[in-house]
């Protein structure tokens, strides 16, 4: 995500010049903002006018929300490396992020628009974003990244089903955090990161060694381990999905979560403590299989509740992740050094204390009590805020500038 790739003569607004720029600024704020809403809400101190319990709000607006931008600005800028087409630009891009824009709208107050339209305003982004990538991916004719299509499809396949779920599907209850629809969309986020970040962390590993010590001992190429870590996931995610309290499925996700934390031995993290910026996406990939690890032990050996392994999950692979690859995408693009300043190591020290804080939240109420618990994710919470607010200040002058004033 590094290259630059060709792009039309615009003369609007820089922030409509790249979907990197757009969507990676709106998915910052929406971090910023919906999870101190959801605290709010689960303090008892506010209430949301949508129709969606809070806690499937939450959920929904963390996956088929945040992270769906993230996806749409890292996809709109990699694939027209991947296929050698010209990029989504100016005002059609422009529509494509007031889709998501209303969609955030129409689900906030869909308890006062009708769950219905709610569903038809929200649905609409994720639809024309799945047209765009699979039109650019067929007439690319780049048959490599055709699992990237399905892997859209689901995400609006789930999104679909917590809006049929919010009209009373009986199949589709919302149940606990959404259900069915919100596990495959999570499911398909996770998917994501074990099939892309498996390909850019040890490239960029790779890249980086062979300029510092090219004689060196570089990550493993890829082989049968990755293969057979890969195929783990997916069954577990699956298995996930569809039974999440089976003890075959708990089975499976200790497995893909050993053999992704084995995968990532392999790429010589250690390596690149000097540079946070590329040890960040060790660390994103680490949360991705340690998390798999604690989803299986929840069952198997309940020591911490499932919601610490799905936060090691959510905000630690998901947040860990889409930070390292906003970070260095928007540094690449803007003509910064693929250097982490401190400001940027700041972001990444305050994700990780997020992540850590909400997995062991659950430890802080044998010790202090409910109270403490609250104080706990309080604390996560605001790690979380500080790091996509962070990006925000920092990165949002070059998202919104044009490339020659952000480099100067």
């Amino acid at each position: 995500m590094t290259a630059i790739p060709r792009y039309r003569t615009w003369q609007g607004p820089a922030l409509l010049s790249a979907g990197f720029r757009p969507f990676f600024l709106l998915a910052a704020l929406w971090a910023a903002v919906a999870l101190p809403l959801w605290l709010a809400v689960f303090a008892g101190d506010a209430s949301l006018p949508t129709a969606l319990p809070p806690l499937v709000w939450h959920v929904h607006e963390m996956v088929f929300g945040f992270a769906a931008a993230v996806v749409a600005g890292f996809l709109l800028t990699a694939i027209p490396n991947w296929t050698g087409r010209l990029p989504l630009q100016g005002w059609p891009l422009g529509g494509l992020v007031g889709l998501w824009l209303a969609g955030r709208v129409a689900v906030m107050a869909s308890g006062a628009i009708g769950v219905v339209p709610a569903a038809v305003v929200d649905l609409a982004f994720p639809a024309a974003f799945l047209a765009v990538v699979a039109r650019e991916i067929l007439a690319g004719r780049n048959w490599r990244n055709l699992p990237v299509v399905a892997a859209l499809s689901l995400l609006l396949i789930g999104n679909a089903l917590v809006h049929a779920g919010a009209l009373g599907v009986p199949a589709l209850d919302l149940g606990p955090g959404g259900g069915i629809g919100n596990r495959l969309g999570l499911a398909t986020l996770l998917g994501l990161i074990s099939l892309i970040g498996g390909r850019v962390v040890p490239s960029f590993t790779r890249n980086w060694l062979a300029r510092r010590t090219p004689d060196g001992r570089m990550p493993a190429p890829f082989s049968g381990i990755d293969r057979t870590a890969l195929a783990l996931t997916v069954i577990a995610l699956l298995a996930w999905v569809v039974r999440p309290d089976s003890r075959a499925t708990a089975l499976a996700c200790v497995l893909a979560g050993s053999a992704l934390l084995i995968r990532l031995a392999r790429w010589r993290g250690a390596a690149t403590w000097s540079e946070p910026l590329l040890l960040v996406l060790h660390l994103g990939y680490f949360w991705l299989g340690f998390g798999l690890l604690l989803l299986g032990g929840a069952t198997l050996l309940p020591v911490l509740p499932p919601t610490a392994a799905l936060h090691a999950l959510t905000v630690g692979a998901i947040g860990t992740m889409t930070l390292a690859m906003m970070t260095r995408a928007t540094r690449g693009h803007a003509g910064r050094p693929l250097q982490a300043d401190p400001g940027t190591t700041a972001i990444y020290a305050l994700i990780t204390v997020a992540a850590v804080l909400r997995v062991a939240a659950p430890l802080a109420v044998p010790l202090g009590g409910p109270g403490a618990y609250l104080a706990a994710l309080a604390l996560a919470g605001a790690g979380w805020c500080g790091a996509f607010g962070l990006f925000a200040v920092f990165y949002g002058p070059m998202l919104a500038l044009p490339r020659r004033r952000a480099a100067g």
